[in-house]
């Protein structure tokens, strides 16, 4: 084999792998329920303030980066080792990008930019309640440029 010649690194397998499908969606929902501790923990019995601190806005934040994890593991498991397209690239681009309008909305009063700068107490208002909101449909719009809709399962 010549130094210059490609390897092939993609499965060559037709079949999704239901391995990577399983541990997708249990990394998903894994992140549900601590985003759903994060930002609900009276659901639970576990809400212990007022309201919303800089722990459960951390907290949440964390479950919404598991879910876009678990998510990226069990949709690409569905490309079966095919070529991903320019669309599906910048769908995961997009995830990422509302991951992180999510972090700054979120923690925008930790930052120095929300409506309680330092030394304040953080707040969690309707505004970083919006931002966070609006990086979840990026998020939610990156996955569905992301899903191969052109690959059909035939047997």
């Amino acid at each position: 084999m010549n130094a210059s010649t490609p390897v092939d690194t993609q499965p060559s397998s037709k079949e999704p792998s239901h391995v990577r499908l399983r541990v997708g969606l249990i990394t998903t929902l894994v992140g549900l329920f601590i985003f759903t501790v994060g930002a609900k923990p009276g659901w639970f019995g576990w809400d212990r303030s007022a309201g919303v601190g800089f722990v459960q806005i951390a907290f949440f934040l964390f479950g919404l980066a598991v879910i876009c994890l678990g998510g990226y593991a069990g949709v690409s498991a569905l490309w079966m080792g095919t070529q991903r397209s320019i669309v599906a690239d910048i769908g995961m681009r997009l995830v990422a990008t509302g991951y992180v309008i999510s972090i700054f909305a979120g923690l925008a009063d930790v930052f120095g930019m929300g409506s309680q700068p330092p030394p304040q107490i953080p707040y969690f208002g309707s505004w970083q309640a919006t931002g966070v909101l609006i990086g979840q449909v990026v998020i939610a719009v990156g996955f569905l440029m992301f899903i191969p809709y052109h690959i059909h399962h035939e047997k």
